[in-house]
Parts: structure tokens; sequence; C-alpha cells
């Protein structure tokens, strides 16, 4: 998968970077036309919706964002509020909310449970009492240049923390280090403006906003997109073929011996395997689009195209699959204990039965292993074909290559063709 894809730049701009955009627009154009009091309104608004979804989606990393900026804003208002100013306020605040949100980015999610949220709680505490003395004690003035000039270490905090979060989300594509990349944005903009309470309002408004349509943007994810592998899931598939039109092919794909695989090697190698195949089906080319529709079975669809256009490229990725190979992490892992009631007697009978095969299959030296995939293709060229059709004889054509030896690819209307079969690992 291509680090910079239309897809993972559409990710990363929307919602959060429209957002962002949006509102230094209409801060910048003039047509910012609302009251203080009103922008304020909305800013509640978004901070008491966004702690809400995320308290009723377990999100707690977002939840103690929206409080971090909470605090914040609070702290900012105070000290911006009327003369004489506090400017150390929002030196200090550039440096602690950054740095929170960089710790919040390492969390485990973990809910809501008081045991994990107390020390966090206490945490935040500390820093406002700590805020709240140093800004006490700071030296206070009569007014504040706007916009407002933050020192140096502050703005190479900012840098630092925006280019962790793009990196973070271009690397694991999460929605939560885009809104925190495009929330902490608003968040400088809106201390660099606190001067003015109407831009700086809106800004802050916007930081929080982001942060409570990020939950939203997750639970979507988690919907529609297969968390193991990260392609789109059965749900996602279901909703693509409702919009297709003829001439379209659909494409199932299987793994060949998965259950052995998991037999033999245990689950955590099976999701080795099923990580390898997908990232193969991920850059699966002839403008195919490839799902998780449950086990070791995938789906690809190809909009506008017919068998003949599609079995190159099918071909092309099977070989590229079978010439895959990955290295074992561990040997021997399902002998390891899990814990006194992970094992049943049904699971240690399994694990003998894996034991079995284990001493008949032969192993490589290098402890490399490789798998293949077997492949039935079907195309719609008829209005009156419905997808579910299509798919039935999609799978007709994959219990032909299977029954012909695995490692193929064949068609609804193609006759049994004869492929080479690679005997790797124990694929």
């Amino acid at each position: 998968m291509r680090i910079l894809s239309a897809g993972a730049l559409k990710s990363l701009f929307v919602p959060g970077g429209l957002l962002l955009l949006a509102t230094i627009a209409l801060v910048y154009s003039g047509w910012l036309t609302l009251a203080v009091p009103s922008l304020s309104f909305i800013y509640y608004c978004a901070v008491a919706g966004g702690m809400l979804l995320a308290w009723r989606f377990h999100s707690s990393r977002v939840f103690f964002s929206l409080l971090i900026l909470f605090l914040a804003q609070q702290a900012s208002s105070v000290s911006a509020g009327q003369p004489p100013y506090i400017p150390a306020t929002f030196h200090v605040l550039a440096v602690l909310v950054p740095m929170n949100f960089f710790l919040i980015a390492l969390m485990h999610e973990r809910g809501f449970i008081l045991k994990s949220i107390a020390p966090t709680l206490l945490f935040l505490f500390a820093q406002s009492l700590t805020v709240l003395v140093f800004c006490g004690a700071a030296q206070r003035e009569r007014s504040l240049p706007t916009p407002l000039i933050l020192p140096g270490y502050a703005v190479a905090i900012a840098i630092s923390t925006l280019i962790f979060f793009g990196t973070r989300f271009f690397l694991n594509r999460k929605p939560l280090d885009s809104a925190l990349l495009w929330s902490l944005g608003a968040f400088f903009l809106a201390l660099r403006f606190a001067p003015s309470a109407k831009a700086s309002t809106a800004y802050w408004a916007t930081s929080v906003g982001i942060l409570a349509t990020s939950v939203i943007e997750n639970s979507y994810l988690l919907a529609y997109h297969d968390e193991l592998t990260a392609l789109p899931s059965r749900r996602a598939f279901n909703d693509a073929i409702m919009r297709l039109r003829h001439p379209y092919s659909i494409a199932v794909v299987d793994i060949d011996h998965f259950k052995r695989f998991n037999d033999t090697y245990g689950h955590d190698i099976g999701d080795q395997v099923l990580s390898l195949v997908a990232g193969n089906l991920a850059r699966v080319t002839g403008g195919g689009q490839a799902y998780r529709c449950g086990g070791e079975e995938f789906n690809l669809l190809f909009p506008g195209r017919t068998i003949t256009e599609v079995l190159p490229h099918l071909e092309k990725l099977r070989a590229a699959i079978e010439n895959s190979e990955f290295r074992l992490r561990g040997t021997d892992r399902r002998q390891s204990p899990r814990g006194p009631d992970r094992r049943n007697q049904r699971s240690r009978t399994r694990s003998r039965r894996g034991d079995a095969i284990r001493r008949l299959t032969p192993e490589k030296p290098t402890e490399l292993l490789s798998v293949t995939v077997s492949i039935g293709l079907a195309t719609c060229t008829n209005e009156n074909s419905s997808p579910e059709a299509v798919l039935e004889s999609a799978d007709k054509a994959l219990y032909r290559a299977k029954a012909n030896g695995r490692n193929r690819v064949e068609s609804a209307t193609s006759s049994p063709r004869r492929t080479r079969t690679k005997a790797a690992g124990i694929a």
C-alpha cells in the first residue's frame, strides 16, 4: 500500500483539514459574522457533544484530549480577558498541550475504568495547579500584540508535534492521529489570535469539533474496515455491489490450506498469513478493490471489467502471492501458555493434532514460509443478472479451482487449465 496514495491523503484532510481550512477562510475573509457569545455557545456545545460521544464509544483518549483543550481554553480566556494580561500563560499552554497530545497518542485505549483513568486525571489536575501558580506569579502586561508572538521554543514544539502526528498517521492510518494533528493546528492558531476574541473562539471551537468528529470517523472505520488487514469489510462490500453497473467482475479469493497453517503454527502465524495476502490484494491491478469478507476469504470487485480484461491481473496477483515469503517470528508459539482459562480439552486435542501435522511437515531450515491462493472469477454482462448470482458463479469457479489442484484462477466460463503449483511451506 502506497504511503502517499490518494486514499491516504483524503483520509488525512477529511474532515479535520477541511474544517480547519474553512475556519481560516472565514476568519481571513471577514465572513465570520457570528458574535462572540454565539461562537462561545458553539464551542461549549462542541465540547459537551464531543465528550458525550467519546464516553458513549469508550474513547478515553478523545475524552482526555477534549478535557485538555477545555482546561487550556479556560486558562487562555482568563489571561486574555481583561488587562493586565498574562503572556506567560500562552507560552506555558504552547508547551503543555502538545506534550499532553503526544502522551495521549502513545496511550493504549482502556475505556473509562477508574483504575486506568485516575492517574491521567491526577496528572492533568497537577498540571492545572502548576499553571495557576506559575501564571499567578508571572509578569503582567497592559496590552497584547495581535497576533500574539509565541517564543521560538514553542514554535519548535509545534512543528515537531505536527510532524510527529503526520508521520504517525501515514504509518498507522488512524483517525485519531489525523484529528490530533489538525486539532493541534487549530489550537496554536487559537493561541496566536488570543487577543481577538472572535477569531480565537472560532479556532477553539474548530479544535474541539475536529476531535469530536474523529469519534464518528473511527466508528465508521471499525464498521467498514477489517481491523487486522485494514481492508474494507463485508459491510463495505455489500454496499459496493449495490452501486455496481454492468459490466463488472467479481473474484473470490481463498487461502489454500489456511486451517493447516493455524493448526501447525498457531493463530499468530495465521494472522501473518492473512496480512501478507491482504497486502498483495490491496495492490491488485486492473482497477480492482479488495475486501475481506470473513476468515480466509476475500472478494475483489472490478467495475467496468470483463473476464478477459481481469484474468491477466488475477494471474499476476496469484503469482505475486505465491512468490511472497515471510519469516516466522518465533517457533512453536502454541506451546506457550496464555493463562489458566485459555485452553480447554478441545483446544488441547487440537494442539496435539497440530503437533502431528508439524512432525509430518518438513520445515524450511531458514524458517521461511509462503502461501498460495485459489481464485474464482465471474462477470456480469447482463442488466438482469444480480450481484448475488455473479457472486455465486464466482464461488462455483473457486470450488473448481480448489478441486483442480489449488493455486490457480478459474473463471465461470473457463475450461480447466493446468497451473503450476508451488509446494511452499505447507501451502
